[in-house]
């Protein structure tokens, strides 16, 4: 006799639920709409190949300065959200400083797993996302990367983003137990399941009290555009079962998924989801890059000086509609003033 056993289910993944109504931000109305930069400062390395603790190069913080400039130019401030090697980098170091010293710039948290002391755990694509470490080796990375900035700019960082949106069932309290006042982890409408990673597909636009403390989450935007945007998540999951199914749905301008970032996101799609945010009640819009696309070669979105000028051109158009819109930009510290001020309403 053969004895039949129930298969193993597959481990459930990090899958947030959508927040409540009331843990909604009530932005003060003086803010109105905004957007703001976060920009991913991290180390080089070949994303098409496995990681390694080895990669640490930042040479493609030397053209940092000019791409700011342009932002400079056009009155946008950015959050810079560094990670260990960049922090660990003398030359790096000081060249945010001297953006931050200019103004318009400042500097938050990104954590990395498997370049972020102490180093614990094997490099594996599971353990890349930090919420899939053990709770005591998160809180020992998130405390080595918070020192480690604190030393380097004077200041502790209050604004997190954990690599490869990585958070898990700990790692909203462990920030804000670590002192930390926002987490941009989440990317609205994606999931990184496929991957052992987090799933964020029910999460909104919305920035919303995680219930840790005075931690709040401001997730990256997403935008659906097309005749048929109100299908959401679930319509671009259903898409995906069908062979070609979202590149044909793209392109008969029925529904597309826009995240707001230059790396692989056509102007035309940004522009029409900058359009539709603009009709909608997402107060803050968040915007965002790696640093190492401000210099060719060291990411697939910019491999040469060609798409570097499409990448700057990028930003050009869209701060334009931005601006025709009345949608202004808003700095670190605006939206920390913001957000204390929607603590105070009732």
């Amino acid at each position: 006799m053969t004895l039949r056993t129930a298969p193993r289910s597959r481990p459930v993944g990090y899958r947030p639920r959508k927040p409540a109504a009331a843990a909604r931000i009530a932005w003060p109305d003086a803010f109105g709409q905004r957007f703001a930069v976060f920009v991913d400062t991290e180390e080089e390395f070949d994303w098409s190949q496995p990681l390694a603790r080895e990669h640490r190069d930042t040479q493609a913080m030397a053209a940092l300065p000019d791409l700011h400039a342009l932002f400079a130019a056009h009155g946008v401030p950015a959050t810079y959200m560094i990670d260990d090697p960049i922090v660990r980098c003398p030359r790096s170091v000081a060249i945010l400083q001297q953006l931050v010293a200019d103004g318009g710039a400042a500097i938050g948290s990104q954590l990395h797993p498997w370049v972020n002391p102490p180093h614990d755990e094997a490099v594996s694509p599971r353990n890349s996302f930090l919420g899939n470490l053990p709770r005591a080796l998160q809180a020992a990375k998130i405390a080595a990367l918070t020192d480690a900035i604190a030393a380097a700019f004077g200041t502790r960082p209050v604004m997190m983003r954990t690599g490869r949106y990585g958070l898990g069932p700990d790692t909203l309290a462990l920030l804000a137990a670590a002192g930390y006042r926002v987490d941009t982890s989440m990317r609205s409408g994606y999931s990184y399941a496929g991957e052992g990673g987090p799933d964020y597909r029910a999460i909104p636009n919305h920035a919303f009290r995680t219930g840790h403390g005075a931690l709040v989450e401001i997730p990256l935007t997403t935008i659906y555009t097309g005749a048929m945007r109100r299908g959401g998540a679930g319509l671009h999951g259903a898409l995906g079962r069908i062979p070609r199914g979202r590149g044909i749905a793209s392109r008969l301008r029925l529904h597309s998924r826009v995240a707001l970032t230059p790396e692989d996101m056509p102007i035309a799609l940004a522009l029409e989801a900058i359009r539709v945010a603009a009709d909608s009640d997402v107060r803050l819009l968040m915007f965002s890059y790696h640093s190492p696309s401000a210099a060719p070669g060291h990411t697939p979105y910019v491999r040469d000086a060609a798409e570097l000028a499409l990448f700057r051109n990028w930003w050009e158009q869209a701060f334009a509609l931005l601006d025709r819109l009345g949608i202004a930009p808003a700095s670190h510290d605006q939206i920390l003033a913001a957000l204390a001020g929607a603590d105070e309403r009732p």
